[in-house]
């Protein structure tokens, strides 16, 4: 019984297959390399990956050139600007940027692309293989719109086009060096709920002391 994964037989190569068996990391690896045409089924986002890969707010995203050169853009959004269309397709806004159309044009000759996401507070990292969809505005306004909507109200920019993932392969692998960071809006809401207690309990000793301040008031008319 086989153990390939559609993710080693994607990334795993004879070239770094002969890497790994020089360190020995052949042994947790080699059971998910291709074994000839066997390279097994497409894999599907799980519940935690697609919570994860549906809040982010930038991620990065890999394509070829026609001579065959890797290429790498960023690309960012407010939380939920990525969306889970279901456990196979991931959708995006194709938001309008420098009209390099690198991407486009990439995807245009070959439509494979690998995506990177990481969760910085969490320290998760998630990576995808999939076959890129471009979809005009002018065939289906309809998903455009949707895609523009985010759990923060609906962008606006111009978008033409969308771009639908659809996954063949994924590996959240480990945490290791990965920085802990925080957006400033994590940092705000964690200072607010942090803060909470402590506004409560200075505006607690305000009303009190305002409280005492209009009997000692009252007993200094008695007094007098």
């Amino acid at each position: 019984m086989t153990r390939t994964t559609r993710y080693g037989a994607i990334a795993f190569s004879e070239a770094s297959a002969a890497r790994q068996r020089a360190t020995g990391s052949i042994n947790w690896y080699g059971h998910q390399m291709s074994d000839g045409e066997n390279i097994g089924v497409p894999e599907e986002l799980d519940g935690p990956t697609s919570a994860l890969i549906g809040s982010t707010d930038s991620f990065f995203i890999a394509t070829v050139t026609p001579s065959g050169w890797p290429y790498l853009q960023h690309r960012g959004g407010p939380p939920g600007f990525v969306h889970v269309l279901n456990p196979s397709t991931i959708a995006l806004g194709d938001y309008s940027g420098n009209q390099q159309f690198v991407t486009l044009g990439n995807l245009d000759h070959d439509n494979r692309v690998a995506l990177f996401f990481v969760d910085y507070p969490t320290r998760t990292r998630v990576k995808v293989f999939g076959h890129a969809e471009i979809v005009e505005r002018t065939a289906d306004p309809e998903l455009i719109d949707r895609l523009l909507t985010t759990p923060e109200g609906v962008v606006r920019t111009r978008c033409d086009r969308a771009l639908l993932i659809h996954v063949e392969a994924l590996d959240r692998n480990c945490l290791k060096n990965i920085p802990v960071k925080y957006s400033s809006e994590r940092l705000a809401e964690s200072l607010r709920l942090a803060r909470a207690p402590l506004t409560d309990e200075i505006e607690q000793l305000r009303r009190r002391n305002h409280e005492l301040e209009q009997q000692i008031s009252r007993l200094q008319g008695i007094s007098s």
